[in-house]
């Protein structure tokens, strides 16, 4: 599974401490105003912030000024920051062996100092570190422990954070109920806290969990709900993510590869005004893919040559690994084996440094098709035996097949009690082996009555999924019928409008006739055509029109209005009326209008859309 979230939550674990990003001149100006205390650590923690995404050697003196500076003054906390902020730097270089050096060296000042909000946020990165390299059951056990100590600060806005990256871990495992669960609950602890941003971040989550489960359309609409918050609260990078995660989903349909490339180009083109290299480069990569579905082999390879040279340019070796892999693929589509062979090796080797077993399995799955394909067979075997091992291991897979998602929580609990006991937070079980004898029966029936109380919570949560399951379904059925109902009424409310604007239509020719009839007529003629005209130009049936279409089509004009602002009521109702495929002649009759005045608007709303000439208008509007 492509990996789609690390800007989210990385933002979310290290800003904690942050300020307001402020130009560069006036960060400068800070420092140098700034006192030398431990207020000035918040002065280099901005220059630091400010340099991180696009320069990270630069980054990196700041961090390393900041632990300088907070020896000086042995000021632990500051060390412990700076020591974090080391970290950070090195896992977005995805060198995660040093920065668990720096988060470890973190964590330990913070537990010697008892700063919780320090020893949350370490915990936060750990997590972050071991997702990367698809160590899931790690990084749960270090989220879970950030969790805790957010509870203990009482920091509701960062637990939704916590529940956030939980999501993105069981559904990178493929437990998309624990992964729905966890982005749910996400969105409400930011909707209880007021946090509209958080909550848009939560709904971008679910979107991708939507995705997976394909649901496209609740993927869509929880993609929508976050965009306009993410704009209004100018949340560039979150809104750059949106964008290309609405790529994705519309690359997967060649019919909607307009959707896909315009929702890219602007993932793309936010990456370039934030001057974030690492965005721009995971943007291209999925424009690479767009291009290659496409089956437009040299603009994908370009493309995948950029990617790749602005990734080492700032040593990101996680986005790099992406663009070598679906390189690999575009050889061995186009058939060029040997190129395909050098790029997936180059891509394994790198994802073996990282530590990233999703990257290496994948690396296995491609070097197994390229040497079939060879009729090397002996190393396709190699490989085919090597994809399915490191599957397993990824996924926890065991010998009759995948364990089940109650099973993953078992064992993921109970990895997180041994790295409890490592850290001295609870006393040895050795202790506990020196009670007398009636503890011990004690202990023993005390255990039994666990066991018990365990196996009634199993059942209890088993009996409580199948009853989710029922309702889901009725629920589900209930809407089923619901929109089958506002259907039949959209189409009468169409047909009404056809039929009564083609008949106003006809009844004006008549009346056309009458006007060249004695004069007698004249002062009726005038009478009859006014209350027409007024007729006519009611939009009370256009309105009653739009709510049933609203209702059925999932808020279309709001869609419209958020990918193009400039779009006007006539051309969000001519692209309604596309929507119901209704024909040109149909068109006309409902609007009143000549059918050649039609095709000038559907040509003008075309060219406002941004679409290419072999792309049809109404093929497109279908799509949103």
């Amino acid at each position: 599974m492509r990996t789609k979230y690390f800007a989210i939550f990385y933002f979310c674990a290290i800003t904690c401490f942050a300020q307001e990003n402020t130009q560069l001149d006036s960060l400068q100006v800070a420092l140098r105003n700034a006192p030398q205390d431990s207020t000035r650590i918040d002065a280099l923690h901005d220059l630091w912030r400010y340099f991180l995404s696009y320069q990270p050697d630069k980054s990196i003196k700041y961090a390393e000024e900041i632990v300088e500076f907070s020896r000086q003054i042995d000021f632990q906390n500051g060390l412990g920051r700076g020591y974090l902020y080391l970290g950070v730097v090195a896992s977005q270089q995805s060198d995660f062996e040093k920065s668990r050096e720096y988060l470890q060296r973190a964590y330990d000042i913070f537990k010697s100092e008892n700063d919780q909000k320090g020893l949350a946020i370490a915990n936060s990165n750990f997590a972050l570190d071991y997702f990367y390299q698809s160590k899931y059951d790690s990084a749960i056990v270090y989220n879970r422990g950030a969790e805790s100590y957010f509870m203990q600060i009482g920091d509701s806005l960062k637990l939704g954070s916590i529940y956030i990256l939980n999501s993105a871990i069981y559904l990178e495992r493929g437990f998309f109920d624990l992964s729905l669960k966890n982005g749910i609950l996400s969105a409400q602890y930011f909707l209880k806290q007021g946090d509209s941003v958080g909550y848009a971040k939560a709904m971008y989550n679910n979107a991708c969990v939507y995705e997976s489960l394909d649901n496209k359309k609740a993927a869509l609409d929880s993609y929508y709900e976050g965009i306009p918050i993410f704009k209004k609260n100018n949340i560039l990078y979150t809104l750059a993510l949106a964008h290309q995660g609405l790529g994705i989903l519309y690359t997967k349909d060649p019919v909607q590869a307009d959707s896909a490339r315009i929702n890219l180009e602007k993932a793309i083109d936010i990456g370039k005004e934030m001057q974030d290299t690492v965005l721009i480069a995971t943007a291209l990569n999925e424009y690479g893919r767009l291009q290659k579905v496409l089956k437009k082999y040299d603009a994908s390879k370009e493309i995948y040559e950029e990617s790749i040279a602005l990734s080492r340019a700032v040593s990101s070796g996680f986005s790099e690994q992406i663009a070598l892999l679906d390189m690999g693929e575009v050889y061995l589509e186009t058939d060029e084996l040997q190129a395909a062979e050098e790029v997936t090796l180059e891509a394994l080797a790198l994802n073996r440094r990282l530590g990233v077993d999703v990257g290496i399995n994948r690396a296995y799955e491609n070097l197994y098709k390229i040497y079939k394909a060879q009729n090397n067979f002996g190393k396709a075997l190699f490989y085919a035996e090597a994809h399915l091992a490191k599957k397993d291991s990824i996924y926890g897979i065991d010998k009759a097949n995948k364990i089940n998602e109650l099973q993953t929580i078992y064992e993921t609990e109970k990895k997180e009690a041994e790295i409890a006991l490592q850290q001295e937070e609870i006393k040895t079980l050795n202790e506990k082996a020196k009670v007398d004898t009636l503890t011990k029966g004690l202990y023993a029936g005390g255990m039994a009555s666990a066991f018990a109380l365990s196996a009634l919570l199993v059942f209890g949560f088993r009996q409580r999924m199948k009853k989710n399951r029922i309702e889901r379904e009725k629920q589900e059925e209930i809407y089923k019928k619901e929109i089958e109902h506002k259907q039949k009424e959209l189409t009468t409310q169409t047909l009404h409008l056809v039929q009564k604007n083609t008949f106003i239509q006809e009844l004006k020719e008549n009346l056309e006739n009458i006007k060249r009839s004695p004069d007698t007529f004249k002062t009726e003629f005038r009478r009859i055509v006014m209350l027409l005209k007024k007729e006519n130009a009611s939009d009370k049936d256009w309105e009653v029109f739009k709510t049933y279409f609203a209702e059925v089509h999932n808020d279309f004009d709001q869609k419209l209005k958020t990918l193009y602002s400039e779009i006007s009521e006539k051309e969000i109702r001519l692209a309604a009326f596309l929507r119901m495929n209704l024909t040109t002649k149909e068109i006309a009759a409902t609007l009143n209008v000549l059918p050649e005045s039609v095709l000038k608007s559907k040509y003008r709303l075309k060219k406002k859309l941004g679409l290419d000439k072999d792309m049809d208008l109404t093929s497109f509007l279908n799509t949103l």
